[in-house]
């Protein structure tokens, strides 16, 4: 850092570089965004329960990677990415989900594969995060294994090297054509943010408000979540993004991956087994 009269320089980082590279890259695609809301006060509340039960809490970003992969598993031609005039389709369905890691003096967001998505259970996909939150790489790339592209990549081909690897077959595999990012989660208003993804479906989680809505004829209040999902609109219409969007939100609400956690959950051995109660009426 060189410090002068009134102001101070401070280095421009390499990981601040290869950000600012994806982001370069990315703002090139052609990408259609939907903002919405999603009643997801069920899944919350067993979330809760969950806790009760067993002690830990669940991660509410797992949770939406987990109804991601089930949808994208129902809507196939989703799973793809453009190469040329190719459009490829992969057979599983694989979700980048974006973690902060401090790495030195920075905190610097880095994508980890939940590889094979669909075919995985919330508690499975909530373990991949955590672990990847702990892990202990002082690298950009580290939780990836492909720490190797600072090393050797000089910062002035980084666009170039994104460019080849959103093109690349191994690395969509790797990586997914399928984005999750919760930059917002806890914010206490009604925030949206809308991002510069290469993904062809991107899920940018906001925050978590309170909504009055009314059941059986009397006012209530429910927990929505703000989202905004992006869709590279050279692979993906307005028509099948509404569907997709549809079922999505259906999948989000139903609580239906947390309640499969809740029925295979071991309880606090000093205590009695919490029965799974029903959603409130």
């Amino acid at each position: 850092m060189t410090q002068t009269r009134g102001h101070r320089f401070v280095p421009f980082t390499m990981n601040r570089r290869m950000v600012a590279a994806a982001a370069s890259v990315n703002k090139e695609k052609n990408t259609i965004h939907c903002l919405t809301e999603v009643d997801v006060g069920e899944p919350r509340r067993l979330i809760r329960q969950y806790k009760e039960r067993t002690g830990e809490s669940l991660s509410l970003t797992a949770y939406v990677v987990t109804c991601l992969a089930r949808a994208l598993a129902e809507h196939p031609a989703l799973n793809s990415f453009r190469r040329g005039r190719k459009l490829v389709l992969l057979d599983d369905v694989t979700i980048s989900a974006l973690i902060e890691r401090d790495i030195g003096a920075e905190r610097v967001p880095e994508p980890v594969g939940i590889r094979a998505a669909q075919s995985k259970t919330y508690r499975q996909i909530h373990d991949e995060i955590r672990a990847a939150q702990k892990h202990s790489s002082d690298r950009l790339g580290g939780l990836s294994g492909i720490s190797w592209v600072a090393r050797f990549v000089p910062s002035f081909l980084f666009r170039a090297f994104i460019r080849l690897a959103s093109r690349s077959v191994a690395m969509m595999q790797r990586f997914g054509t399928a984005g999750v990012t919760a930059v917002g989660m806890f914010g206490a208003d009604a925030c949206w943010f809308v991002p510069l993804s290469g993904a062809t479906v991107a899920v940018t989680v906001g925050s978590i408000v309170r909504r009055p809505v009314v059941h059986d004829g009397m006012l209530d209040s429910a927990e929505h979540m703000c989202l905004t999902v992006s869709f590279d609109h050279d692979i993906v219409d307005g028509a099948p993004a509404a569907r997709f969007m549809k079922r999505y939100s259906e999948i989000l609400s139903s609580g239906e991956a947390v309640r499969e956690a809740l029925e295979s959950a071991t309880p606090h051995k000093s205590d009695s087994p919490v029965p799974l109660s029903p959603s409130p009426q």
